[in-house]
């Protein structure tokens, strides 16, 4: 498809300072099971979150990272960002392990995506082509609707080990870098779908969930 992904929407600047962050990622590694994930409405999944430049030392940063994949695995999910944890730091963590049958992940050009945190990523298309599927959202949850991504991107981020690193993604693995980098800039999925397409899980699952996304184009009149 030709279509062209919306233009992001940068949301305002977090107002946390380093304190403030540090002591809510405390708070957060101190209590007890797994944090909620953050729901659509509030605050912080609408704001530039911080750059990480040091508000943890190593151990906590380790923590954090640890922390986030189990909410991850838990939930399930593919990548989770700090926000969603009511964390407002530019970081996240990927990893797509799920089994697909062989037709899905071959239309979806879906492959399995070794873990991953990164720390102040930033994403930049590689060429015009683009995809649009079906693809949800931990933040809002019980719905999918579908959204038009870059096919191919280049992601630049750090590690937590503060390596700088550039990396090629393309598929499934490129929506998965693109959706979790989005939200470190205050844009949720919803800002980029069509909105005509939303359908809660149960009517996705009873209607859409073909491999591609012609029927539901058809008989729910988007991307004409």
């Amino acid at each position: 498809m030709n279509h062209q992904p919306h233009p992001e929407a940068v949301g305002p600047a977090t107002d946390f300072n380093s304190t403030q962050i540090r002591d809510a990622v405390r708070r957060l590694l101190d209590a007890d099971g797994l944090p909620p994930i953050v729901q659509a409405g509030h605050p912080v999944l609408r704001q530039l979150a911080a750059p990480y430049d040091g508000q943890l030392d190593d151990v906590e940063l380790a923590a954090l990272v640890d922390r986030m994949r189990e909410v991850m695995h838990d939930a399930p999910g593919v990548g989770l960002a700090a926000p969603q944890l009511g964390i407002p730091l530019q970081l996240a963590v990927l990893e797509d392990q799920y089994d697909l049958d062989p037709v899905s992940a071959a239309v979806r050009h879906r492959e399995h995506l070794e873990f991953l945190a990164i720390v102040n990523p930033q994403y930049l298309p590689l060429g015009s082509e683009t995809a649009s599927f079906y693809e949800g959202c931990l933040s809002v949850n019980g719905y999918q609707a579908v959204v038009t991504r870059h096919r191919n991107v280049e992601l630049r981020y750090l590690t937590p080990a503060g390596v700088r690193v550039e990396e090629w993604f393309s598929g499934w693995q490129a929506r998965i870098v693109q959706h979790e980098t989005d939200h470190l800039h205050g844009t949720l999925y919803l800002d980029r779908a069509e909105i005509r397409s939303l359908s809660s899980n149960a009517e996705h699952s009873a209607r859409w969930a073909a491999p591609d996304i012609d029927d539901a184009r058809r008989n729910l009149g988007f991307l004409r």
